[in-house]
């Protein structure tokens, strides 16, 4: 007679009075995602497409985690035939106008390459190849798109990008630092794909996952110039002490490998238009706050830094907060990271920020928050993040839960699961990055 593990323990209740505070902020993470998905970003931008028609071809490319809803909203806006090639993770596709309107899909691995982002980076080399005078590559851009589509630069294997995008990911390089060395091991980014397609004519709509909005980093900026320089990719592996492989070195050390740059000749016919960013979806926010009747801050779209530090910061932000102003609200959107020492545990970087959050809020009364990515996957994980309240800590202890050494050992997605306090969306098919929201109560710095 086999035996069997009894069933895990059930999560323990939240208290009855944080229901209203879970349901505002969660209503706060869905009218940000709301805003900036395709269907109400893109659409706008498609009756310029309409007047700038021209007489050849038109090829489109959507790529990232909103590739085939970006891909859906043109082709139900566009009154001409387009082909063209659709990249997306698992579950963030297929385009429904992929079949009729002679668009090939392709399915890639995220946030590490594998030989679906190959066939990608081939397939999209091809596609631009294929065009000549006369015709229009229109790139559909966001983010993922780095990992998703990869054409190694010669003599680099899959295996040693895959190496090597593991341990940047796990270093605490920012995204621009990331994606800087990205540019130069490869065919397709830095702009090499608009080379690609020249004399073509390349335009680019995107959406931002990218703190300040660069478009350039965007997906690495496969269809734009790129400012950065080998030199500079190497810094960033010396910078983190990243032992990269004999064949990464060489390849950074090959003036061949160099991104498109700004005074390239061909570099001013490259337009492009940013349709979305995480100022949008703080603006959405930010509106239903007001209209909840919370005093509303906004603190920025691009913080940056380690996961765990901003959220202490934000929680002495929260307890200082004046009791007698009222209830409160502070927003922020931006990409922070997580410098990983035990690669044993589970946890993005919004799941850090929280278990950092409650530890530093100590069950102090009257404050609530979530964190988010706007994609639906904090990090690696099928999560999009979670809420943490007044209870939270309490609660962890009543199952044995150390919050300090799971927080230590890079754990947190452990930590929410247990309370029940994941907020999971499946993947959204859209990307402005993270989202963050601190709802204070009457009195709550005063405990009251």
């Amino acid at each position: 007679m086999t035996g069997t593990a009894p069933p895990p323990d059930p999560p323990p209740k939240a208290p009855p009075g944080e229901g209203d505070a879970r349901d505002l902020l969660r209503a706060l993470f869905d009218a940000a995602v709301a805003a900036v998905t395709p269907a109400a970003c893109l659409t706008p931008w498609i009756g310029g497409l309409q007047a700038r028609r021209r007489p050849g071809r038109l090829a489109v490319l959507a790529v990232g985690k909103a590739g085939a809803s970006m891909l859906d909203a043109l082709a139900d806006g566009l009154d001409r035939p387009f082909s063209g090639l659709v990249i997306t993770p698992p579950g963030y596709g297929p385009a429904k106008s992929a079949a009729a309107d002679g668009v090939a899909r392709l399915f890639a691995g995220h946030p590490t390459p594998d030989a679906g982002s190959l066939a990608a980076g081939e397939g999209a080399l091809a596609l631009a190849a294929g065009l000549g005078d006369g015709d229009h590559l229109l790139a559909l851009v966001s983010g993922g798109g780095s990992a998703l589509m990869c054409a190694p630069a010669a003599g680099v294997a899959l295996t040693d990008k895959q190496a090597l995008t593991r341990d940047l990911l796990r270093c605490g390089a920012a995204i621009s630092e990331i994606n800087c060395v990205r540019k130069h091991l490869s065919r397709v980014k830095g702009g090499r794909l608009a080379l690609a397609a020249f004399p073509a004519t390349v335009e680019t709509l995107a959406i931002s996952d990218i703190p300040g909005d660069d478009p350039q980093l965007i997906a690495s900026g496969p269809t734009l110039p790129d400012p950065t320089t080998l030199a500079d990719a190497r810094d960033v592996l010396d910078r983190y002490g990243l032992a990269a492989a004999p064949s990464i070195r060489a390849a950074l050390a090959d003036p061949a490998n160099e991104s498109l740059k700004p005074d390239h000749p061909q570099a001013g016919r490259l337009g492009v238009q940013l349709i979305a960013r995480a100022a949008d979806a703080l603006e959405a926010a930010r509106r239903l706050g007001v209209r909840s009747g919370h005093r509303v801050t906004v603190l920025g779209d691009r913080l940056e830094g380690e996961a765990r530090s901003l959220g202490a910061a934000h929680a002495a932000l929260a307890l200082a907060h004046p009791a007698t102003d009222g209830p409160a609200l502070i927003l922020s959107g931006g990409e922070t990271t997580v410098t990983v020492t035990h690669p044993d545990g589970r946890g993005g970087p919004n799941l850090e920020y929280l278990l950092a959050l409650a530890l530093a809020l100590d069950g102090a009364a009257g404050i609530f928050a979530i964190a988010g990515d706007t994609d639906g996957q904090d990090g690696s994980e099928p999560v999009a993040g979670a809420v943490v309240t007044p209870s939270t800590l309490s609660r962890a202890r009543s199952l044995g839960l150390d919050a300090r050494e799971m927080l230590a050992r890079n754990d947190s997605h452990a930590f929410f699961a247990a309370l029940g306090d994941l907020v999971v969306t499946g993947p959204t098919r859209t990307n402005v990055n993270d989202f963050r929201a601190l709802l204070i109560t009457t009195g709550a710095a005063n405990g009251m």
